[in-house]
């Protein structure tokens, strides 16, 4: 009895194996080589298991992987959201179990469609058609993606310029396929079918590495790029607490100042601050908005920065997060809204119906959506400005690099965030942003991690968290056509999303006709003599 109670407890131990290695590869942590074999446990548990218990399965690795990479939501909702912490765990396992819905359905997906034949490439084409759509469902949540956890390893993510993070997601997926099958290959598996799929996934992790050691030993641009600019990025450092509070207002203008004087004395020709740097709308307030304009004046330098703003519609407010641009000239040259909101954060969506779910930040309304996507032009370059978690969404950038921009800023307010392993992780997937466009990336964050990224995805400089920084660095604008990537999406996701629902849909036709053939055998069978 106890034996058998053992071997039951057995797969759920694995599932949540699966769950916890599968965060130990994503940052703060440097175990990223976890991830070419933390789904293995989970395959071991599912090998026989049926469609709904693999779903129950996956389920737990989903919530087990959840829970332990965004428990950073519970410091947000309660420390600076203001909720108490029964609710704000409450919204967090809420979250956690949405997010594990989606290897649930992998799982059993997995169950479902079991072949003797391309088990492995079904299986990665399976898990990055769920990642596209959790990506795209309910305004998308492409949060740690399972490929941005390998973001340092340069040689691997080059080909993110030409399927994205999904690219190097199906690869890690194909090797924990072939690692299983190595490990725990199942009897019914025929050893051709299994030698055929090995081969092709050397082949593709042999393009992969080729791929990348090519594109690192690039010396430049196929086109001749801009002269280098040098820019300096502001850390202020405000604390979330204080930041929205009028006393503060003029302590913060204060840092802000000091910081940026710095930063001219460094020669910068470009100065950068962080989301909503200055906690007021600066187009309604002339005195402290003249306080930013004097800091500029007379020193040729430029200024993007983070501001509230607002604009009248027919007797309606619409708020903004917006970017503006100051020339060195002393006048507004520019601005950038933001597009893709924070659900929960900067809108409720639904709100009609969610009227107890209050907004984080600490603002006056709603805010709205910018209408389009373009860069903020000055003289010397075209920026691309991503702000907050809009650098997580890779269309995005696309969009900014397609309508011309040569550097891609990424400006954002991590302080949400405490010291977690939050600001890390969304350092991470700005790394692919930079990759898939090929172009230099900049990042200013309010608590950090401000950083320069290069257009191979190198981490140039970065600074530290919840300290005040002066990061300078000299960055050449690429003024290179948009690659394969940039100009064609996610063409790859899309046609493995396309494989999973063939397969899928041929699968249950598979069990259909089965289910129909036993049954009318059985129909059909001898009839039983009578009197």
């Amino acid at each position: 009895m106890k034996e058998k109670t053992t071997q039951s407890a057995a797969p759920l131990l694995y599932a949540i194996l699966s769950g916890v290695m599968l965060t130990a590869s994503f940052p703060s942590g440097k175990l990223d080589w976890m991830a070419w074999f933390a789904l293995v446990p989970l395959l071991k548990a599912i090998e026989l298991a049926s469609p709904l218990r693999a779903f129950k399965l996956g389920f737990v690795t989903g919530f087990a992987h959840a829970l332990t990479l965004i428990y950073w939501v519970v410091v947000t909702l309660q420390h600076y959201g203001g909720l108490n912490i029964y609710i704000s765990l409450g919204i967090l396992l809420l979250f956690c179990a949405y997010l594990s819905l989606y290897p649930a359905f992998f799982a059993a997906i997995l169950s479902k469609t079991r072949r003797p034949r391309f088990t492995v490439l079904l299986m990665a084409a399976t898990w990055v058609a769920l990642e596209f759509a959790r990506a795209k469902f309910l305004t998308g949540f492409p949060w740690c993606l399972l490929g941005y956890s390998q973001y340092r390893n340069l040689g691997l993510i080059q080909i993110a310029d030409l399927f994205g993070v999904y690219g190097v997601s199906f690869l890690i997926i194909l090797v924990n396929g072939l690692v299983y099958n190595l490990l725990f290959r199942p009897s019914a598996l025929k050893m051709r079918a299994f030698l055929w799929e090995s081969a092709i996934i050397l082949v593709l992790a042999g393009f992969t590495l080729y791929y990348g050691h090519f594109r690192l030993q690039e010396k430049a641009p196929r086109e001749r790029p801009g002269r280098p600019i040098r820019v300096a990025v502001v850390q202020g450092n405000i604390d979330q607490s204080i930041k929205w509070n009028p006393k503060y207002q003029g302590k913060t203008m204060e840092v802000y100042g000091r910081l940026t004087r710095t930063a001219i004395t460094s020669k910068a020709q470009l100065i950068v601050w962080p989301e909503t740097a200055i906690p007021f709308f600066f187009q309604d307030h002339p005195k402290l908005a003249r306080k930013v304009f004097d800091m500029i004046r007379g020193a040729d330098v430029d200024l993007i920065f983070g501001s509230p703003a607002f604009k009248s519609e027919k007797g309606r407010i619409r708020y903004y997060n917006r970017a503006y641009h100051l020339s060195s000239k002393g006048m507004v040259a520019g601005y950038y809204n933001k597009v893709h909101l924070v659900p929960f954060g900067e809108f409720v969506p639904l709100k009609k119906y969610l009227p107890f779910i209050q907004r984080l930040v600490v603002a006056a309304g709603d805010f709205a959506s910018g209408e389009k996507v373009e860069p903020i032009r000055t003289p010397e370059l075209s920026a691309g400005v991503l702000i907050c978690f809009e650098v997580i969404f890779p269309e995005l950038a696309r969009t900014h690099t397609r309508e011309g921009a040569e550097i891609l800023f990424n400006l954002t307010n991590d302080a949400w965030f405490g010291r977690t392993s939050a600001p890390y992780q969304h350092l991470s997937m700005a790394v692919f942003r930079a990759v898939e466009n090929r172009r230099p990336l900049v990042r200013s964050a309010n608590t950090g991690i401000s950083a320069f990224i290069g257009p191979k995805g190198k981490i140039l400089m970065q600074g530290d968290l919840f300290q005040e920084e002066v990061l300078v660095m000299d960055v050449t604008p690429v003024r290179a056509s948009a690659g394969f990537y940039t100009e064609q999406g996610d063409l790859f996701a899309l046609l493995l999303s396309i494989i999973c629902l063939i397969n899928i849909f041929h699968a249950l036709c598979y069990h259909h006709r089965a289910r129909r053939k036993t049954a009318k055998s059985k129909s059909s069978g001898p009839k039983p003599k009578g009197g």
